[in-house]
């Protein structure tokens, strides 16, 4: 009767001791599971980002600035009379130079000879009137006087008053009158008014001038102005109006085509607001422009570089320094952080930045290329400039 039960007594412990197995493991997974996890670690990958070191400086940042060579004086030149051309001076073509004075255009005179003449003829028929009025005026006068006659008489006729003062009338203004056909005569011969660069001319050999018709148009030779709009941040990195204008600034100018370079000054500053950029103009002058080597020519478009006043606590960086938020990004124990800023000044390869206070007098590593996609915060590997 034992052999018939020990089968199933052996097949009942076997499956108690599967089942307290099986209580066991899930105990034991049960405490793996309520057992924190331990923290996940991310591989954090620094980039590598292009800095420069800069330190606070004193600088004299200078200040770009455009604008047109154009000559001192430009003059449309008219005839003041009329009259047939009669000769035309070789040196009145286009790009030829003149000097003050010389005869460019010759016109018909001869009736301008016989208007003169016959206004000589008058003035002197009529300073003869006048000495014989004076003649019997003086007479007169005797004559009363040897009357004994008292007071005045009753007609200043007497006394030849009104004849007198007719004869002077008529002698100046027969004088008036020589005195203008001596200048219209003067000028049939038409000269140049200053020295001057011919620009273009208006008339020929044979051509009839009209009073008022033009003849060339003329460039002063003496200097070119260029005219330098600037801002108010510009003019507020300059010295004052006084200090410009009466130390002759120097100015570097450079032809924004060609590249040539020339030394001007401040000529002058304006003192009013365009109407349409709401700007001032610096004025920078060169004297004798076309003796320059090279030729300063009117009408160059010019580049300049007015040097500024001194300034302290700033940061000389490459202008890609600045991102397109006008923000300066730094690196500072391993992590970016920025800051709001303008340019206090700029040229093509420098802006002038003036950082916060609590980056004065240290060493800092600004990003020469910051992206759009940096983050305050984020860990970088600062790289210096030349280096990478």
């Amino acid at each position: 009767m034992i052999k018939r039960y020990s089968k199933w007594f052996a097949l009942l412990g076997a499956c108690l001791f599967l089942l307290l197995v099986l209580v066991y493991n899930g105990h034991k997974m049960a405490q793996q599971g309520n057992r924190p996890m331990p923290p996940k670690r991310d591989a954090v990958l620094a980039a590598d980002v292009v800095v420069v070191r800069v330190n606070t400086e004193r600088y004299t940042p200078p200040i770009e600035a455009f604008g047109a060579a154009e000559s001192h004086y430009q003059l449309t030149l008219v005839s003041e009379v009329e009259g047939l051309v009669k000769a035309v001076s070789e040196n009145l073509e286009s790009g030829r130079m003149v000097k003050k004075g010389e005869l460019l255009v010759q016109l018909e005179n001869s009736d301008y000879r016989e208007t003169l003449a016959t206004a000589e003829a008058a003035l002197a028929s009529a300073r003869l009137d006048l000495l014989e009025v004076e003649r019997e005026a003086d007479q007169a006068q005797a004559e009363w006087k040897a009357s004994g006659l008292e007071g005045e008489p009753d007609s200043p006729l007497v006394l030849y008053e009104p004849q007198l003062a007719e004869a002077r009338a008529s002698v100046a203004e027969n004088e008036a009158a020589v005195v203008r056909a001596r200048r219209d005569l003067a000028q049939t011969e038409i000269r140049a008014p200053f020295d001057a660069l011919i620009v273009s001319r208006g008339i020929a050999p044979g051509s009839y001038l009209q009073s008022g018709g033009e003849v060339a148009e003329l460039y002063s030779t003496d200097r070119v102005e260029i005219a330098l709009p600037l801002s108010q941040r510009d003019w507020n990195a300059l010295p004052d109006s006084k200090t410009l204008e009466q130390e002759g600034w120097p100015v570097a100018l450079s032809s924004v085509e060609s590249g040539a370079q020339w030394l001007g000054y401040v000529r002058r500053v304006e003192r009013h607001q365009d109407d349409t950029s709401r700007q001032r103009s610096l004025i920078v002058a060169v004297d004798q422009p076309l003796a320059q080597e090279p030729e300063l020519t009117p009408g160059t478009f010019i580049r300049a570089e007015v040097p500024g006043r001194e300034q302290s606590d700033l940061w000389r960086l490459p202008p890609s320094s600045l991102s397109q938020r006008g923000e300066i990004w730094y690196v500072t124990d391993g992590l970016l952080a920025k800051f709001a800023a303008e340019a206090v000044a700029s040229d093509k390869e420098t802006i002038y930045i003036r950082p916060p206070e609590s980056l004065r007098q240290q060493e800092v590593s600004v990003l020469v290329h910051p992206l759009s996609s940096y983050v305050p915060g984020m860990a970088v590997n600062a790289v210096e400039a030349g280096d990478e």
